[in-house]
């Protein structure tokens, strides 16, 4: 009878098994060990942690995990994410493998607000320690806010270690003596919590929902500065208009709010309402700024209301088409009180789709709505429509003069060339910027060239701007604009009306189209008026149809190029406007 041979093949598959079982259960003595050790010396916070390659954020959580881990601290840091406030505590931001407290000093340095959450047991970390007296030499500094929250502690308990707090930490001190500790560092201990003790913060003792709202809009309100949204250093003549949007809005603050700014392209309508939104973001734990929604559009209504979703609860590419978005949007934030920009919109469809109707959000709501539209914003319903208008003599000059000479008043040499600019400028926010920058390192003899080419034809970057209006009308809308611009300003209504009406062009709804769009204005004696910049930018529209031939151009209203056409007998003018 034979015996086995596979003996010796068993031992080799088997052999590795055992010894990966033996080395998993050493090792995992060594870790408990050191895990031991580590709240002596100060690894005690955390027992899984994981860590981002940077260190930069806005809020820094310091506490006990044993404590507060699973329950307070959990709370907060959820409330402050949920908020879009970039926070950082321990567990989630510190890689496995890596030395840990030269990130946490480094993540430390570089948060804007340190929050340290006092609990019985933080005294007994010798890390927790070590954090806050970092954190109090920032704060000393740098600067950095440091905001400390006194769970179930009070603040003289922690400031001289007495009661349930003093009894922890002096368990601790008599156990880290008889390892030696440097009296120096126990001194350093001491004195951080005795400072942070002094500083005003917060006492959890009772409804902790409440305390973290609270905490939040605090964080917020010192974070504001971060939150605004980037406007111009070199603005003028703002602070009565938002006083005027204000007035309204602080008249209704309990109610959720839709507020509309409409007017021209050029005009600051983006800016004021950024200056706005500024202003009261921090009472909001929710916002969301939309720009440019007209281009933005074209990608996709589902795309504007993932970046919305986001905004409001990080959640990513949480819809795929135009009814899962609306339907995501009008039932995730019904509780959630938000302020929400939306920019350049130019189809009541847009509002719509993103910010739908007052019961979306919650009351105290606020929704920005800017547009050259005015239709836009009645189909809307909004609750304030707020006409945005252009700036006085004086204040343009101002604008001109910073953006041109970084000081509110030109240099003597180009006092006269500025006014001629100014007045060519005609109080649009967007041709004072762009020619401001423009002509402000540029020797006087530029300046006449310019200017007189400003007198035919606005600048490149203001016709771009002012172009999408006119593109968004139909021909014939288009057309009664164009005759506006060549022949008619300051003229009735009634009169031309009925040349447009024999042309087919339907006045009526084209007038008030024009005047929706901030493209014409019709005063009391219904004379139709144009603001320069739009009237010379229809005139280059019409040059554009043929530069070298002015006879076959749609339109002819300067006398001279009149003149030469008839002189030639290139054209049979049956009607002719002379101007």
């Amino acid at each position: 009878m034979h015996r086995p041979i596979f003996g010796r093949s068993f031992a080799v598959l088997v052999a590795p098994v055992l010894l990966s079982v033996l080395a998993f259960n050493f090792f995992n003595k060594k870790k408990t060990s050191a895990r031991r050790n580590a709240e002596d010396v100060g690894i005690g916070t955390s027992t899984s942690m994981t860590a981002s390659t940077r260190n930069c954020y806005e809020v820094f959580l310091s506490f006990r995990g044993t404590d507060t881990r699973k329950g307070f601290t959990d709370h907060l840091y959820n409330g402050l994410i949920d908020a879009g406030i970039d926070a950082f505590r321990d567990n989630e931001e510190i890689r496995q493998g890596e030395h840990i407290r030269p990130e946490l000093l480094a993540a430390i340095t570089n948060s804007k607000i340190l929050i340290p959450i006092l609990s019985v047991n933080y005294g007994t970390s010798s890390w927790c320690l070590d954090e806050l007296v970092q954190m109090m030499e920032c704060k000393d500094k740098n600067g950095q806010i440091v905001l400390p929250i006194f769970y179930n502690v009070k603040p003289a308990d922690v400031g001289h270690q007495i009661g349930s707090f003093g009894d922890a930490f002096q368990k601790r001190e008599r156990r880290l003596r008889k390892r030696h500790l440097d009296p120096t560092i126990l001194e350093k201990w001491k004195k951080a919590l005795l400072e942070v003790s002094t500083l005003k913060g917060y006492e959890a003792d009772g409804y902790e929902a409440k305390l973290v709202k609270s905490i939040v809009r605090k964080v917020l309100s010192e974070l504001k500065k971060k939150l605004e949204l980037n406007i111009s250093e070199n603005l003028v003549g703002i602070d009565g208009h938002v006083k005027k949007v204000m007035e309204f809005m602080n008249n209704k603050s309990h109610a959720t709010l839709f507020v509309g700014i409409h007017g021209m392209g050029g005009i600051g309508k983006t800016t004021l309402a950024k200056t706005i939104y500024n202003e009261l973001s921090n009472q909001f734990e929710h916002r969301s700024f939309i720009a440019d929604i007209r281009e933005s559009w074209k990608r996709g209504v589902h795309y504007l209301q993932n970046q919305l979703i986001f905004d409001l609860s990080k959640q990513e590419n949480a819809v795929h088409d135009k009814d899962g978005g609306i339907n995501f949007i009008s039932s995730r934030f019904k509780d959630k009180k938000v302020i929400l920009l939306l920019d350049d919109v130019d189809d009541v469809d847009q509002v719509r789709c993103l910010a739908g109707n007052h019961d979306w959000f919650s009351l105290g709501s606020t929704i920005i709505i800017t547009t050259r539209n005015k239709g836009v914003l009645e189909e809307a319903r909004v609750d304030h429509n707020y006409e945005h208008e252009v700036l006085d003599n004086n204040q343009s000059l101002i604008m001109f003069s910073r953006h041109a000479f970084r000081k509110d008043s030109p240099p003597k040499e180009f006092e006269d060339l500025t006014r001629e600019v100014v007045s060519i400028t005609k109080g649009l926010p967007l041709s004072l910027e762009v020619l401001g920058s423009l002509l402000g390192t540029k020797k006087p003899a530029f300046w006449g060239g310019t200017i007189e080419k400003l007198r035919k034809v606005p600048h490149k970057k203001v016709q771009e701007k002012l172009r999408m209006s006119i593109e968004a009308l139909d021909y014939n809308q288009k057309q009664i604009f164009l005759d506006i611009a060549c022949f008619f300003i300051g003229t009735s209504k009634n009169i031309v009306s009925y040349m447009w009406d024999a042309c087919g062009f339907f006045p009526k709804e084209g007038i008030e189209v024009l005047i929706l769009m901030s493209l014409i204005k019709v005063e009391d004696d219904r004379v139709l008026r144009m603001h320069d910049q739009l009237r010379d930018l229809g005139r280059e529209i019409v040059r554009e149809e043929n530069q070298q031939e002015p006879q076959n151009r749609s339109r002819l209203w300067d006398y001279e190029e009149v003149q030469r056409v008839l002189n030639h007998n290139k054209v049979a003018v049956w009607f002719l406007f002379l101007i």
